[in-house]
């Protein structure tokens, strides 16, 4: 069995490390004032990953936290992904210059498939991570402000056709809730779409989460409030980790 990748998210808002409940910003949590010291922690750990979302630039539709990437590029080995707010090649200029190994996209993926193809022409598909947050199957975007009629399955068919593997999917109903991983969703999209890799996002709970995840041949899992409130330790996921 492929051994599943961990990937702790840090979200951010006016620069601070935060977490939200179901992607609403009224539910703001801040865990730490200072980014790079939850990143350093992750580092000295020995995850590898970083999940890093400007969480002020998916409600802007711009790009404002990279000087939060920047610094913990500049301060840590991690190979991080960033996304929220991208909509131009200029944007993606600035995340790949800031330090990130990937980008994340999702609105931009879903309003206009033009700009996302030139992006990917620009950098080469396999830059980029693509988010699917959805609602009932159906794709939310901005920040999970909107929602659209776009199914999960023709999103990821269309672009897995343009050369993209990483695709990370989050159940907006589970975000934050710490109820558990959307496994049902998961396996549907896996046996539906062979040969991407799978990254599940939202709702793990304890470490039993992460097993289950890796039993169902997740390619990565991104854990974020479980982290935050202690029901999964760093060292808990060094088997995982070495």
């Amino acid at each position: 069995m492929k051994r599943i990748t961990i990937i702790p998210a840090i979200d951010i808002i006016d620069g601070k490390c935060v977490r939200l409940t179901r992607g609403d910003y009224n539910t703001q949590k801040i865990y730490n004032e200072n980014p790079l010291e939850v990143a350093l922690a992750f580092a000295d750990a020995g995850i590898q990953r970083l999940h890093l979302v400007d969480l002020d630039g998916a409600k802007a539709g711009k790009v404002v936290n990279w000087k939060v990437l920047e610094k913990i590029a500049g301060k840590t080995k991690l190979q991080i992904d960033f996304g929220g707010g991208v909509k131009t090649i200029s944007d993606t200029d600035i995340i790949f210059n800031s330090g990130a190994m990937l980008v994340t996209l999702g609105s931009i993926a879903v309003k206009d498939e033009a700009t996302t193809a030139l992006m990917l022409h620009a950098h080469g598909a396999d830059r980029f991570l693509f988010g699917a947050d959805v609602n009932n199957e159906k794709l939310a975007i901005h920040g999970w402000l909107e929602h659209t009629d776009v199914h999960v399955d023709d999103f990821i068919k269309r672009y897995h056709a343009l050369g993209v593997r990483s695709f990370f999917c989050t159940d907006i109903a589970k975000d934050g809730m710490m109820q558990g991983p959307s496994t049902a969703l998961y396996q549907n999209l896996l046996e539906k779409h062979q040969g991407i890799e799978l990254i599940a996002s939202g709702g793990v709970r304890h470490m039993a989460d992460v097993e289950a995840l890796q039993a169902l041949g997740m390619h990565g899992a991104i854990i974020g409030k479980a982290i935050y409130e202690g029901n999964i330790l760093l060292t808990d996921l060094k088997h995982f980790i070495q």
